[in-house]
């Protein structure tokens, strides 16, 4: 019989609401939350571990198409909540009534797919949870090979990362590593570093993209560091034609990631 929760006291709750809030929480407890139908899916695609689901019945009955809810594993416990407690623990609106917690994965470089040419986009330093989530889901549309993120400012399992990407995080290989590594293994398979800055570079669209490449870019406010720049192949530039000398990060990535998708595919009909 599944179990009903009712009091905001209760101390699934709080854990929950702790997990959300704060990521030593996350880090202590090695779980993170995954809210609505379409993440929790592709979370359990990707092989992740459900310890608990709460649901919402009241918000769920908005929804009437059955196959859109994903299918649990039995392993996991299974709560019902009240609206009142569903927003407590909720991170945002609209998630259909469902929120799971999960057990954290670590990801390495050497788990990485091994394919001829991939391309992999690396972040140093990022910070903005948003960002890194907006340019996986890029990444994913792009059919990117990996994200890279090097000396982050946020941990990967902050509930704004998930929501940003649209569930993209769990489709799209995310490591974390130091600089000094990712270099070392972009460098031992040949893959060429193509770091994104203002000076001493050239064009994007000049830049061959076809071979293994790795487009890497720094935070708005600093740039990369000079670690980047000495390892880097070749420096690219996005061109600023207006007032305002830099674009968003994440809107840069996907900028350059497309130009890589235009030279691979040339003028084929990339539509499903």
């Amino acid at each position: 019989m599944t179990e009903i929760i009712t009091s905001l006291q209760n101390a699934k709750v709080k854990r929950l609401v702790l997990l959300q809030q704060k990521s030593s929480e996350r880090r202590k407890s090695g779980l993170f939350a995954v809210e609505g139908r379409r993440e929790l899916r592709r979370c359990i695609d990707a092989g992740y571990e459900v310890e608990e689901v709460f649901t919402c019945k009241e918000l769920m009955k908005a929804f009437t198409d059955d196959e859109a809810l994903p299918t649990l594993p039995s392993c996991a416990l299974a709560y019902e909540v009240s609206r009142t407690v569903y927003e407590k623990i909720a991170y945002r609106g609209g998630t259909e009534g469902i929120i799971a917690t999960v057990r954290c994965k670590e990801h390495t470089l050497e788990e990485l797919p091994k394919k001829a040419n991939p391309l992999i986009v690396v972040l140093e330093g990022v910070e903005k949870p948003g960002n890194l989530g907006a340019i996986l889901r890029s990444a994913d549309a792009a059919g990117a090979d990996a994200v890279v993120v090097c000396d982050p400012l946020t941990d990967l399992y902050n509930p704004n990362l998930i929501r940003s990407s649209v569930g993209a995080f769990f489709s799209v290989p995310c490591v974390v590593c130091s600089s000094e590594e990712c270099i070392a293994y972009l460098k031992k398979r040949g893959i060429r570093i193509l770091t994104a800055q203002l000076q001493d570079s050239e064009v994007y669209y000049d830049t061959d993209m076809q071979q293994g490449t790795a487009i890497v870019m720094g935070t708005e406010a600093t740039g990369l560091t000079d670690l980047w720049r000495k390892a880097a192949n070749a420096h690219i530039r996005i061109p600023m034609l207006g007032r305002v000398d830099s674009l968003n990060v994440s809107v840069s990535a996907a900028i350059l990631m497309y130009e890589a998708v235009r030279q691979r595919h040339g003028t084929l009909n990339m539509e499903r």
